[in-house]
């Protein structure tokens, strides 16, 4: 069985499929194991089917940690943040991607593939994975995110 606390599991559709391998690329090279839900190809997709299994994997505790990719980020995010237990925070600069962890214990990333660079998007991956949630007050609003 894999070690869920170094895996993280990746999702996108077709316009997030540029940026994914670069991405699984700096991953492994950081010693995570990569469970890939797709999409392979920039053929035109619906992004839930590749979302919900990645968030499926990061909910059940397969994986630590969950990324999915779209054109927004928007779409991916809101799709993931439908199952409980999943925090996943759009981001766009690698500051946000800190505050995330730091302060919302975001356990997921979206990323925006077509308004930030392919190099910004491994920086923000980077800034995600290197923060880790410091609790006390957070902590406690993180607690009441949860309905029912």
């Amino acid at each position: 069985m894999e070690d869920a606390k170094k895996t993280i599991a990746i999702g996108c559709d077709h316009a997030g499929y540029p940026y994914k391998d670069r991405i699984i690329a700096f991953l492994e090279s950081e010693g995570w194991t990569v469970r890939d839900f797709g999409t392979d190809s920039p053929d035109s997709v619906d992004y839930p089917d590749f979302v919900h299994p990645t968030a499926e994997m990061v909910e059940s505790g397969e994986a630590q940690l969950g990324i999915v990719l779209c054109g927004s980020g928007n779409g991916v995010a809101i799709t993931a943040n439908k199952h409980q237990g999943i925090r996943a925070a759009l981001c766009w600069l690698p500051e946000l991607a800190s505050l995330a962890r730091e302060h919302n214990n975001a356990n997921m990333l979206a990323l925006p593939v077509r308004f930030i660079e392919e190099a910004m998007a491994v920086e923000i991956t980077k800034a995600f994975l290197s923060a880790s949630f410091e609790g006390g007050r957070h902590a406690r609003r993180v607690g009441k995110i949860a309905c029912g």
